[in-house]
């Protein structure tokens, strides 16, 4: 099993485009805008390893939280076009703060060149069981309705990818709810759990824990199917809500100026990488799905979440400075 793997190891790297001379040896930084041990520091760490043995090279996580993903992605967009810094992009960083932010400290389409979508990540509702008497989705907008703005949504902040999951919701289904951001993932989930506030629009990954010990109780999921890790757990589109199906994702972008040859080279990488066994398993263990897109399907999906997550902010009328 070892030697086979170590052959299909070494085939893939054969494939890949050559390293330059003036790169060979350097560590390749991945910046990850946002604090570790959550799904996007999660889904960049499941590459290091095997990036580090299909280049040839060390590999760095470098996390630069703060601002809704916009330091770490400014620090991505300021650096060389040498082909040693990558940054860990996300819906929110590159659709959401787009269509929210009157000034970002970036420019989401020409600063970054598209490397490739590393991993779906499909979002869910959950609710404290002990404070909202609802044992599924539709007794949820059941309530909701028969008490029009006198239950509160957790996001963590503003303009953050639960709060446009939250308003697409409330849009999909009729529904009114009042909305409480906070700084950050973990002091919302953390006042949910403790009875705060009953509603919280998540990706899968950060909620799944709670959900397995039955803190929290999963109502839909926004994937094309049913979960392997919550199975009992209805998709949007099974409810009737199509338009709420859509998941998160994670990819890879690298600053404009970065070669194609490297570009390219990452992004096959990548892919080889996201075949392994070892690393699928993790990933869906977390409820994360391996993709490895191409650089121009990365680069045109970008494009496409901007307008869509553009139309939730104007119903919404979300604008942030």
């Amino acid at each position: 099993m070892q030697r086979r793997r170590l052959l299909a190891a070494l085939a893939a790297t054969s494939a890949l485009p050559a390293l330059s001379f003036a790169q060979e040896g350097k560590p390749l930084r991945i910046v990850v805008p946002f604090p570790p041990g959550g799904a996007t520091d999660i889904a960049g760490r499941s590459l290091q390893e095997p990036l580090q043995r299909l280049l040839g090279q060390p590999v760095v996580i470098d996390n630069r939280a703060g601002a809704g993903g916009s330091i770490g992605m400014a620090e991505v967009a300021r650096a060389p076009g040498d082909g040693l810094t990558f940054g860990v992009a996300t819906l929110s960083t590159h659709g959401v703060n787009p269509a929210v932010y009157a000034r970002l400290p970036y420019d989401p389409v020409k600063d970054f060149a598209g490397v490739t979508e590393i991993v779906k990540a499909p979002g869910v509702i959950v609710v404290n069981p002990q404070m909202l008497p609802v044992k599924d989705f539709a007794e949820l907008v059941k309530y909701l309705k028969a008490h029009p703005g006198q239950v509160s949504y957790a996001t963590p902040g503003n303009g953050t990818i639960g709060h446009m999951w939250g308003e697409l919701f409330k849009s999909s289904t009729g529904t009114s709810m009042v909305h409480i951001p906070y700084r950050g993932a973990g002091p919302a989930i953390n006042d949910v759990l403790a009875g705060q506030v009953p509603v919280y629009f998540d990706q899968v990954a950060s909620s799944l824990p709670y959900v397995k010990a039955g803190k929290l109780r999963a109502l839909a999921v926004s994937w094309p199917e049913r979960l392997d890790v919550l199975p009992e757990v209805p998709t949007y589109a099974e409810l009737g809500y199509p338009q709420a199906n859509e998941p998160s994702w994670f990819g890879l972008v690298a600053p404009a100026a970065t070669p194609a040859a490297q570009v390219l080279r990452v992004q096959q990488a990548v892919a080889a990488a996201l075949k392994e066994p070892a690393v699928r398993d993790r990933l869906a263990g977390q409820g994360l799905y391996p993709s490895g897109t191409t650089p121009a399907q990365f680069s045109l999906q970008i494009v496409r979440e901007i307008e869509k997550m553009k139309k939730v902010a104007a119903y919404a009328k979300i604008k942030l400075e």
